[in-house]
């Protein structure tokens, strides 16, 4: 009688054990799924303001024309910096193309400085600071995006999530990093 009693308690402890670890893991993993989906998310939202910049960009850029329209290599350069944003896939990618479009974009503004009249133009301006505050937003969600990937890369390296992490096949994921000539100090000449 005892003995069966102390299989009983045994085959119990067991399932026990066995249960906190599969509730256990089961919590991990969906934290992991949460964490993920986080990520995809502030992602989305880099991608969205990125497209909202690209959508700005044909206006000012008509805007210009009107009133530098010898200005064509200019001109041209965004098309093709616009075009390497829309198809870039990817972080990496994604973040190059966007320093390119930047570098072009700032040219654009350099030239509206010598046409008076076009930087007094309502419509020139508008778009301005339409596209400072696409600038902020842009800025605001790589912080966002990065924040979320620092959050879950340090949950898939922590213990015993990093057992889940692996098991279920979720690694590490990139940055938003600035292009190397960002971290350039730009010369100033006058």
């Amino acid at each position: 009688m005892k003995k069966i009693r102390t299989g009983w308690i045994v085959a119990g402890v067991i399932i026990v054990f066995v249960l906190i670890l599969v509730s256990s893991v089961v919590g991990k993993y969906n934290s992991l799924v949460l964490a993920n989906e986080n990520i995809n998310g502030k992602w989305s939202e880099v991608e969205n303001n990125l497209q909202r910049r690209a959508d700005l960009i044909p206006n000012l850029v008509n805007t210009v024309k009107g009133y530098a329209s010898h200005e064509q290599e200019i001109f041209t350069e965004i098309a093709d910096a616009r075009s390497r944003l829309i198809g870039a896939k990817g972080v990496d990618e994604t973040a190059s193309a966007n320093a390119g479009l930047s570098s072009a974009l700032s040219r654009l503004l350099a030239i509206s400085e010598a046409y008076p009249a076009l930087k007094a133009d309502q419509n020139f301006r508008a778009l301005q600071d339409e596209l400072a505050g696409t600038e902020n937003r842009i800025k605001f969600a790589r912080q966002d995006y990065n924040a979320a990937v620092q959050s879950y890369n340090g949950m898939i390296k922590s213990f015993p999530t990093n057992i889940a992490a692996k098991i279920f096949g979720y690694g590490e994921r990139e940055y938003f990093e600035a292009e190397d000539a960002a971290r350039n100090v730009p010369k100033v000449e006058f």
